[in-house]
This record gives C-alpha cells, structure tokens and sequence, in this order.
C-alpha cells in the first residue's frame, strides 16, 4: 500500500468518525458503511487486511488505552463474570459455532469448522462500551464488558492456533491443545509481570516528559513482542502490562499524564476508525475468493452462522449470571444482586470487530502436505457476514434496547456529592500541610502571595460544591461556570495580547510561545477542573 493510500484511508475514516459524534448513529456503524460503499468506488485502492500489521501493530495500542483506562480494582472485584465471558464463553463459542457450522455446511470438516468458530468468538466491546457510555449504563455492565475485551482476544487466537494445528496436519490432540493453551496464558501473563515493575520503574525516573511519552509508546509493542517470542500471550502481556501502569499512574509526574492522555487518545481515535473502515473494505476480497460455494448458498450459511452466534452467547450468559449465585452462598454476598435485564444487554452487546477478521486472514492457504486449506475462504466470507451483521444488527438496537429496558442509570447528584466531599477531604489536608509550611521561616512568603495559596485551595473546594447549588437565574449556569468561562475570557483577552507584541516585534516567537504554554496549561487544568476530558 502507498503512501497516499494509507493517508487517504486515516484522513477519510478520522473525518466520518467525527461526523458520526454529530449524529444518533454509533461511529463504527458509520465507519463499517462507508468501508462497504468506498470498496466499490472506482480508484479506491486495495485495502485487504494484513494480519501480520493488525496483530502486533494494531492490536497493542489499541489493547494498551483500554487497559491503562479500566480499573484494576472494578476488574477485580468483577473478575468471576469477567473469566466466565473472556475465558469461558470464548471456549464455549468456539465449540458450539464450529459444530453446529460442521452440521450446516456440507464437506466442511470439523477442524475447518472450528477454526471458523475460534475465529468468530471473541466480541470486539469497542462499539458496546462506547455506547455503554454514552447512555449511562450501569458501571457493572460497563465494568464487564470492558474485561471481556482485555482478555478474550487472548483466549480467541490461541484456542485458533490449536485448532488450525489440527486442521493443516501438524498434530494436535485435546491434551496438547489444552497444554498449548495453558502454556500461552500463563506465559502471557508472566511476561506482563516480569516487564510490568522495570518499566514503571522506568517510567518514574526519567526525568524529561518527552522521554517518558517515547517510552509509553513503545510498551505495548515491547510487551506484546516478547511474549510472542516466547509463544505466550501478547495480549495478556499487554493487558497486564497496562492495568499496573494505569493502576500507579499517579506516581507519574504531571506533564506526562498531560501529554500521555492527549496523545493516547489521538492514537486511539485514529486507529479505532481506520480498522473499522478496514473491515467495511474487505467485502471485495471475501467475495471474490468464494469459490465451489455460490453467493445464495454462502448467505444462507450466514444467515445460519449469525444465527448461532447470537444465540451461544444468550445460552452461556444467562445460566452463567444465575448458577453461580444459587450455588454459591459467598457469591450472593459479594456480588450486588442482578435480575433478566443486565444479561440480556451483556448477551446482545456480542458485536465482533477487526480482530475476528485479522484472525481469519491469518488462516495459511495450504495445509501441512500442500493441499488447499478446506473452506478457507467460505470461512472467511462467513466471518466478514458475521462481523457486519452483529455490528449492524446489535449495534443499531442496542441503544433502543438499553432505552426500553430502563436500567438505572448513572445518579449525577450523588456521584458529584462523592466528587465533592473527596474534594474537600483533599483540600483540608492541604491546607493543614501549607499552614506547616509557611509556619517555617524557610518558607516566608509576602501575605498576597500565601493568601493566593489559599485562595486557590478554597476555589478548588468550592467549585464542586458550587455544581450542587442554585444557578444565576440570567444564564442559567452555576456560579463555578460563571468563574471558569470568566477565566477562559480574560486567558483569551492576554493570548491575543501575546500575539499582537510578537507581530509587532514586541517579543519574539520564542517567548510568546513560553508565555502562551504558561497560559494553555492554566486553560487545561480549569478544563479538566470542569469535567473535560
């Protein structure tokens, strides 16, 4: 692919993911659709899915940001649900998709269609959590559905790798294929271990942001890299690697966590919409390789396989939400209670993504004495079917189904009150701690200058507090929003001052930029102060 292709395809997928923000319709929806209608465009070039880029070049960023985002502590105060659908569910999946797919397609044979099943088993909750938050699902369900994503992709492309052994003639039996799995698993995550403390370690003592950020740009290849060398798990690598940095990452001086979360969420956005543009572009590759199979004849084999899909996932959730809570007296104590409705949005939130299709073009053309790998393509195009109609499917009714089932949403009052009251234990403290201090002579400082220390300590207190209060009845904003976009008023009134002395040769560009970073800075931390992210 040339140069001009790639940037066409990140430029072209960055601007219709941010049309998307300014519709109903969820971005990778929109993204899949243009990928569709792009792939029949005359001079759109050839975009087909290299797993060899999406795996280790992909696949690591993307695994990173969830994990250093999600909390350690949620994810293991959920880790039985997690497990159940990220290990559990997969294995389940794999089993019942592949052989009930062995039962609908005439002479494909059971390896071929087990690896059709691993393929296909692992939810992207890319698109589920998005949407998720944007409705205000219950952090538990969220909390889930994140988990599932950090780890399924794990148990997916090993329990793929067994079973294509299996299907190419390298010799593979359950007890190996288990030994196999067990080995890539444990492997991932020691390597995660292993890596984890050094690179904190790292993190925490280099002492120019620049450096720091260089460095978080490379741990998720280096952890994903290495475990594969070793044939574990890059993505529990990753994965383990990510929730211990996220987990101390406020043991990281400011300006690293300023520059990190900007740039981790560039990297995101982009590589989220160029892989599910990706996947509406592959529509030409996997028709054109059909083969023996006729394009009515594979439909109805993807109507069925989608079918089975959907229907697998309510089969394990359901009895695996239940069961264990009327088995288990320890669990009903530790575990809120749930009825019929958090399921169901777990068991339709099943939207597969890029991975599935990067895994199924992994599959070698040829097996292990040369003859064509059996239904390769068949698996490929019924992967590609099942991936856009559980995007489609499930993802244009899962916000109408979150809406009708009327599950509580997040309580604003309540969580700025918590907000609010941490604020002030923070606050009180250190106004104890600066009073120590400017009680040492050390540390004299001219009355303006320590009352502005404490004027900042009371606004930062307050401005919570403020957001529970009454509004000014012209505006309609509370008396923080007044304060803040006051603030950004008079920041706006000094950098146009800033601009107007270095074109009029007053300072030169060097010490405008300094005095404008002193302002930007000023700007972000009243942003964030607000709830911006």
């Amino acid at each position: 692919m040339d140069v001009l292709a790639l940037v066409a395809l990140v430029a072209g997928s960055a601007a219709i993911a941010g049309a998307a923000r300014r519709t109903s319709v969820p971005a990778p929806l929109l993204l899949v659709a243009a990928g569709l209608v792009a792939a029949y465009v005359p001079g759109i070039p050839d975009y087909t899915l290299d797993p060899h880029v999406v795996l280790p070049l992909i696949l690591p960023p993307l695994l990173y940001t969830s994990a250093v985002d999600a909390s350690y502590l949620d994810l293991r105060a959920n880790a039985r649900p997690v497990a159940l659908l990220s290990v559990g569910y997969v294995l389940f999946a794999t089993l019942a998709v592949g052989y009930l797919a062995y039962l609908l397609v005439p002479d494909l044979p059971l390896t071929a269609a087990l690896v059709l099943g691993a393929v296909i088993a692992p939810p992207d909750a890319v698109a589920a959590t998005a949407i998720a938050r944007r409705l205000g699902l219950p952090h538990r369900i969220t909390t889930i559905l994140q988990g599932e994503s950090l780890v399924n992709d794990a148990t997916a492309i090993t329990a793929c790798k067994v079973a294509l052994g299996a299907a190419v003639g390298t010799g593979a039996s359950w007890g190996g294929g288990l030994r196999e799995f067990l080995l890539a698993a444990v492997g991932g995550v020691i390597v995660g271990l292993v890596l984890m403390v050094p690179l904190h370690w790292l993190r925490t003592h280099l002492r120019e942001a620049l450096l720091q950020n260089t460095l978080s740009l490379l741990i998720p290849f280096v952890a994903y890299a290495l475990a594969e060398q070793f044939e574990a798990s890059g993505v529990l690598a990753v994965v383990v690697v990510a929730l211990y940095l996220g987990h101390h990452n406020t043991q990281v001086d400011f300006a690293t966590r300023l520059q990190e979360h900007a740039v981790w969420k560039m990297i995101a956005f982009v590589l989220e919409s160029a892989v599910f543009a990706l996947i509406g572009l592959q529509v030409p590759f996997v028709l054109r390789g059909l083969g023996e199979y006729g394009v009515g004849e594979a439909c109805l084999f993807a109507v069925g396989v989608f079918v089975v899909v959907v229907l697998a996932r309510f089969v394990w959730v359901y009895p695996a939400t239940f069961v264990p809570r009327l088995l288990s007296e320890r669990i009903r104590r530790r575990e809120p209670d749930t009825n019929w409705k958090a399921p169901l949005i777990v068991g339709w939130a099943g939207m597969r993504g890029v991975v599935s299709m990067a895994i199924a073009f992994s599959i070698p053309e040829t097996t292990h004495d040369g003859s064509p790998f059996p239904g390769r393509n068949l698996v490929l195009f019924l992967t590609f079917t099942t991936v856009i109609g559980t995007l489609v499917v499930q993802g244009l009714t899962l916000p109408p189904l979150i809406r009708l089932l009327r599950l509580p949403t997040r309580d604003v009052q309540t969580e700025t009150l918590a907000e609010a009251q941490a604020q002030n234990e923070a606050s009180r403290a250190a106004e104890r701690r600066l009073n120590e201090l400017l009680a040492d002579e050390r540390n004299a400082l001219p009355k303006p200058l320590a009352d502005r220390l404490r004027t900042v300590l009371e606004r930062r207190r307050n401005s919570v507090w403020e957001r529970l209060g009454g509004v000014n009845e012209a505006t309609g904003e509370s008396a923080d929003a007044t304060y803040s976009r006051l603030s950004r008023e008079v920041i706006e009134t000094e950098r146009s001052v800033f601009v107007r002395l270095r074109d009029q040769r007053g300072i030169d560009d060097e010490m405008m930029r300094t005095l404008l970073r002193r302002l930007d800075l000023e700007e972000a931390a009243a942003y964030r102060e607000e709830g911006g992210d």
